[in-house]
């Protein structure tokens, strides 16, 4: 659990970019490809790929071995043998409903077929009389007509009301999607308060409408008007939507069509949801399955201290870190990338020690810390304080047999050193470094550097770094 906590706080911006593309791109896959047989395929091979997980982590090495090789296969049987059908899916839609349309499934309705139908043929001056039946029976007011049981289609019903057609005169009932009959003869209207241009189909789309609870549409062949005949009432139909409505409200279809909708949200939905888990699943289970082992040596930097203080010692400047993670991000791995800081805001003079936790390292996300080496750091501190300390020569090496030495003259004979005050206390002098006797001779002058040991030490900003040696040789028998 804790490392799967972990997992958690360490992702990077990378890889939620890479999981929510990934996660899109399922998505898509879905929304284009849904109720299509090579969808079906794939949801198989989906259902195989979780299986083959299941036998590795149980270690089924041949059973997971066969199923890897019918999921490789599937892939090439889903592009090879339903190739035709996804050109199909990427040709009927456009580039910006691929990349980012969500809309229902390309299914015509039977309320959209007769819509655009009726209103296709009104644009073209074409004659009709569509009957579609309410709860009551039509059989003992109209006249049978020719018996069709044919699928409805838009194509269908244009030709049906073709001029040229020996049956486009009498009127088409529909119910459900299936067309039952064409060339129907229905009872005419005997109202005398219709206008002078309705001729005989809106005389005929009246008069069932008055004895039966059927919706009638008549179109007019002469003005390409569409009219709407329901309850002894002849509305005129101006707009699709308004079309819609009526057909809607008369075969009771807005509830159902409302329910689907709904339905069809949650299933998009949670098609956006299923494809984000299982994406995340398969990342956790890779960024557990690749973890890499690698040894960094990294430099402690020390962090919040007093400045009135300075470090004398520590036990080391260095850390090596085990680091985990999966292999590309090892590789990836930069030194200024990684720091261990130790903070002594809260440290004393004298020596401290402190424990190097995860709190104290800085590493890239997606990488876990395996092991420190070592734990414990301990540094010792002490108060700055001035002290002016004499200079003396390291002298090393032997003077020529013949030499020795006469005089040697420091300038300046005293240095102001600025250090701990624990370890300045104790020193009774401060030597230079160290001046070679082999090769003096005669007179001369020397400049040489002061040895600051421990490296903590420093010379005081109004004291030279340098001190001059001024030596004399002489003979030894003079």
């Amino acid at each position: 659990m804790d490392k799967f906590i972990y997992l958690i706080l360490s992702l990077r911006w990378q890889d939620i970019i890479d999981i929510g593309l990934v996660s899109y791109i399922l998505f898509r896959f879905y929304v284009l490809f849904r109720g299509t047989n090579a969808f079906r395929v794939l949801i198989g091979m989906t259902i195989l790929w979780f299986f083959q997980q299941i036998a590795v982590s149980m270690g089924l090495i041949v059973t997971s071995w066969v199923v890897q090789g019918v999921v490789t296969l599937g892939a090439f049987i889903i592009i090879v043998i339903f190739r035709n059908e996804i050109r199909t899916v990427l040709l009927a839609r456009n580039l910006k409903f691929i990349f980012w349309g969500v809309s229902s499934k390309i299914v015509t309705s039977t309320i959209e077929t007769i819509v655009q139908s009726v209103f296709d043929m009104a644009r073209r001056n074409c004659g009709a009389l569509i009957v579609l039946p309410g709860r009551e029976d039509l059989e003992d007011v109209i006249q049978k007509g020719i018996p069709w049981q044919g699928e409805m289609s838009k194509e269908m019903i244009l030709s049906i009301f073709w001029p040229q057609n020996p049956v486009h005169d009498g009127a088409a009932i529909i119910q459900g999607d299936q067309i039952t009959q064409v060339s129907a003869i229905l009872p005419l209207s005997r109202r005398d308060d219709l206008p002078s241009y309705y001729g005989t189909r809106h005389r005929a789309a009246l008069g069932l409408a008055e004895t039966t609870d059927a919706l009638i549409i008549a179109i007019s062949e002469e003005r390409g008007d569409v009219v709407a005949a329901q309850d002894s009432q002849l509305k005129v139909i101006k707009q699709k939507r308004r079309l819609e409505q009526i057909l809607q409200q008369h075969m009771g279809t807005a509830a159902k069509k409302s329910r689907e909708s709904i339905k069809e949200r949650l299933m998009v939905t949670a098609a956006a949801l299923i494809s984000i888990i299982f994406v995340t699943a398969v990342w956790f289970s890779v960024s557990k399955g690749v973890d890499t082992l690698a040894t960094l040596e990294t430099p402690v930097v020390y962090m919040n201290r007093d400045p009135a203080m300075e470090i004398i010692r520590t036990s080391s400047n260095t850390v090596s870190l085990e680091l985990g993670g999966s292999g590309a991000l090892i590789k990836s791995i930069k030194p200024d990338q990684i720091q261990v800081k130790l903070d002594l805001s809260k440290s004393k003079i004298g020596p401290n020690s402190f424990t190097i936790t995860r709190e104290s390292i800085s590493l890239p996300p997606g990488i876990i810390l395996k092991g420190v080496t070592p734990p414990v750091v301990d540094v010792e501190l002490d108060v700055l304080i001035k002290k002016e300390l004499p200079v003396q020569v390291d002298w090393v090496g032997k003077l020529p047999e013949r030499f020795i030495l006469a005089d040697a003259t420091i300038t300046p004979q005293t240095v102001m050193i600025i250090g701990g005050k624990r370890m300045l206390e104790k020193m009774a002098t401060i030597y230079t470094e160290k001046v070679p006797l082999n090769d003096l001779e005669g007179e001369g002058t020397i400049s040489v550097n002061l040895a600051l040991n421990p490296a903590s030490l420093k010379i005081a900003p109004n004291s030279k770094e340098k001190v001059t040696i001024t030596y004399t040789t002489k003979l030894r028998n003079e």
